[in-house]
């Protein structure tokens, strides 16, 4: 039977009858496993219970009955001690010592893990685990184009770590998200007490961002580069590693196994950062999931503060601005006073004048009074006017066109030395000059918002934009490179 098919025995003793018993027998195994401790003897384990206050009165008999039941499941592992024997009846009553099997160690550990979860997500979004990963891939990435041979335990050091850093972020980030999005959280983000945190979760929401924005472009960079055909070579080196590791049984697994497996977990790295074919990135998923907790949250706060802002009594302040205006001993007094507090009550337009401060404590009283001229509301009215010249600007504006034609001429003609046969294709071009390059990125831009990818330039030529997203290029300049993928701009009248 296939092993992922097969019935787990080893578990049956957390769902027993006396389940309490086999746990707290078992975990005192574990602990023990952890010191290194890998024998144990019945008498311990007997302490051990009758120092649990619900276990006082636990038997021998009970317990030895039950380290059988535990040996049949395949949980522990029975040696006889004959080391201590004195006398024929100690031989003959089979002493014994018990060991814990590797899957009581790992089912254990799995507990302890979920104690400490409890029944919500936990999870981070670490920001230091893409920087690690980062690095990480830089090293292998140096290592798999290096000609100097390292031992093979250094080869699967570096691949443990970058799998190791890829796991947590996985992980971490996968049951955080999971955790805002429950439905405890949900409903705690809803109460007023959740403006406290709002401030911590929005920062450490942006900062996680920022981060993974400076990284991730990197890291996928760096995945497109090492494709699995290229570590081929690199994990033929890790099952070296694994071969030179001496076992006493026989191994199932083959070479080609092993390989099969590295390609695997290559590919699934491959995919959680860049994605395959129709299906998207779970990074971009994790931006766009990062960006709606964000909104999510800012929705949030305001509907509490318009809440809030609804229920809200006025009557204590309009009692303390009655008091001012009692204090006021003149009528110019109060008028100030109302000014200030309610603003000119018969006004319906605000015009500032250039050079009015901005400064939020800045007094009315401290600024420069302005006269403005008021006009009347009239259709008739019209403003004396003085007849006058105007100056005729032919030559000036002459000379400008010229020049703005010379320097559009001069342009086309250093786009047209990169032309061969009415098309210019990326990949062929060597330096460019940068107005080159703002040029060529500008055709691009307008043409994906055109149906059929034409445009018609500023010379009159209509030009053709055929983008190859699956080949990348490095467009090379006098002010520096940039990384884009391959385009080709066909000039329609060229042919």
């Amino acid at each position: 039977m296939n092993l992922t098919m097969k019935k787990i025995l080893e578990a049956s003793y957390l769902t027993a009858d006396s389940v309490a018993h086999y746990r707290s027998i078992l975990r005192y195994f574990y602990h023990q496993h952890e010191r290194m401790r890998d024998f144990i003897t019945p008498e311990e384990i007997l302490e051990h219970m009758r120092s649990i206050p619900e276990f006082f009165d636990y038997g021998e008999e009970q317990l030895h009955l039950q380290l059988g039941q535990l040996v049949k499941w395949n949980n522990l592992i029975a040696r006889q001690d004959m080391t201590n024997a004195k006398t024929i009846e100690e031989y003959k009553k089979k002493r014994f010592r018990y060991q814990c099997t590797p899957y009581t160690v790992e089912i254990e550990r799995m507990l302890m893990q979920l104690e400490k979860i409890g029944d919500q997500f936990q999870g981070s979004l670490e920001r230091s685990q893409f920087e690690r990963l980062l690095q990480a891939l830089v090293t292998l990435q140096k290592e798999l184009a290096s000609e100097i041979e390292l031992p093979p335990e250094e080869y699967m050091r570096i691949w443990e770590d970058v799998f190791r850093y890829f796991q947590s972020i996985r992980t971490s980030t996968a049951d955080y998200i999971a955790y805002i999005n429950s439905e405890q959280a949900d409903q705690r983000m809803q109460s007023e007490a959740f403006l406290v945190y709002k401030n911590q979760f929005t920062t450490y929401l942006r900062d996680f961002i920022v981060s993974l924005q400076k990284t991730s472009l990197q890291i996928q960079q760096r995945l497109s580069e090492l494709e699995t055909d290229k570590m081929q070579s690199y994990f033929l080196k890790l099952v070296d590693h694994r071969k030179a590791i001496p076992r006493l049984e026989d191994v199932t697994s083959s070479v080609e196994d092993w390989l099969l497996e590295y390609e695997e977990y290559w590919s699934s790295l491959r995919r959680w950062f860049l994605g395959s074919g129709a299906q998207q990135s779970e990074l971009d998923a994790l931006q766009r999931q990062t960006n709606e907790m964000i909104r999510r949250m800012t929705r949030y706060v305001q509907r509490i503060g318009e809440r809030q802002q609804h229920f809200r009594s006025r009557k204590k302040d309009y009692l303390h601005l009655a008091k001012w205006f009692t204090a006021c001993e003149q009528i110019e007094d109060a008028h100030k006073l109302s000014a200030v507090v309610f603003g000119s009550l018969t006004t319906q337009h605000i015009h500032l004048e250039e050079g009015t401060t901005d400064n939020l404590y800045a007094d009315t009283w401290d600024e420069e009074p302005v006269q403005l001229t008021i006009k009347p509301r009239t259709n008739r009215y019209r403003e004396k006017t003085k007849p006058g010249s105007f100056s005729s600007n032919k030559e000036k504006k002459k000379r400008q066109r010229d020049e703005y034609l010379k320097e559009r001429q001069q342009e086309q003609n250093l786009i047209e030395q990169y032309m061969e046969q009415g098309v210019i294709k990326l990949s062929s071009l060597g330096e460019v000059d940068p107005f080159i390059r703002k040029v060529l990125l500008n055709w691009i831009g307008k043409s994906m918002a055109t149906k059929n990818r034409t445009v018609t330039t500023d010379y009159g030529l209509k030009v053709k934009v055929k983008l190859h997203k699956e080949r990348t290029i490095t467009l090379q300049a006098k002010d520096g490179n940039l990384v884009m993928p391959d385009a080709t701009f066909e000039f329609e009248q060229q042919g």
